[in-house]
C-alpha cells in the first residue's frame, strides 16, 4: 500500500481507535454503493472527514479484481491517447522544463493530471481539451493578467497553452517561481 494512504488508514485507527482493519470492512461493505455513495455513507453514518473516507473508498477499490492491471498502465499514455495524442510534445517539454528545476521535482501521474511537486505541489499538467494543455501553477498572492489565469482549486493560477512556442521566458519565471515557493 501507498506510505501516505497508510499513514491517512493509521491516524485514523488511531483518532477513532477502530483498528485499520475494522475500517476497511465498513469501506468494502460500502463498495456496491460506488465511489461517492459509498464516501459519503462513510462520512455520515461514522462521521469521519472526506480525505479518510476517500482514502478507504481508494484502498478497497484498489483491492478489486482488474485494479492491478488498471494501475500498471501508465496513466500519462492514457491522458494523451487518441485525440489528445498531438499534445504530448507540450506535455514532454512543460516535463524537461520542471525537471531542469532542482534534482527534488517530483513528478506524480493521477488519472487525469500530472502533479509536479517539491516539499508540495507546485504545479499540476491537465490536457484540457484536444487542443489545451492547462498549467496549474501555485502562485499565492500574485494578480492574474494577461495568461496567467486565477483559480480556485488546487492552483491558484492557469495558464492554457496549445503549442511548445508558448514556454517562453515568461512562462517558465512563472515555473520556477511556483517551484521556489514549494521548498
Amino acid at each position: 500500500m501507498d506510505p501516505e494512504r497508510q499513514k491517512s488508514l493509521d491516524n485514523l485507527a488511531a483518532k477513532t481507535g477502530r483498528s485499520v482493519a475494522d475500517w476497511l470492512d465498513l469501506a468494502r461493505s460500502c463498495i456496491p454503493l460506488g465511489h461517492k455513495a459509498g464516501l459519503e455513507r462513510l462520512k455520515s453514518e461514522y462521521g469521519i472527514g472526506h480525505g479518510y473516507a476517500n482514502t478507504l473508498m481508494l484502498v478497497v477499490r484498489s483491492e478489486e479484481p482488474g485494479a492491478a492491471a488498471a494501475a500498471a498502465a501508465d496513466p500519462v499514455d492514457a491522458q494523451y491517447a487518441g485525440a489528445k495524442a498531438g499534445l504530448r510534445p507540450l506535455y514532454d517539454r512543460i516535463i524537461e522544463a520542471a525537471t531542469g528545476l532542482g534534482s527534488d521535482v517530483q513528478i506524480a501521474p493521477k488519472k487525469a493530471s500530472v502533479s509536479l511537486r517539491r516539499a508540495k505541489q507546485f504545479g499540476l499538467i491537465t490536457p484540457a481539451t484536444k487542443t489545451r494543455i492547462d498549467l496549474g501553477l501555485n502562485l499565492p498572492g500574485d494578480a492574474d493578467g494577461g495568461r496567467l489565469v486565477a483559480t480556485g482549486g488546487m492552483c491558484t493560477h492557469k495558464v492554457g497553452l496549445d503549442n511548445v512556442s508558448q514556454l517562453d521566458d515568461e512562462l517558465l519565471h512563472w515555473l520556477r517561481e511556483a517551484y521556489n515557493r514549494a521548498g
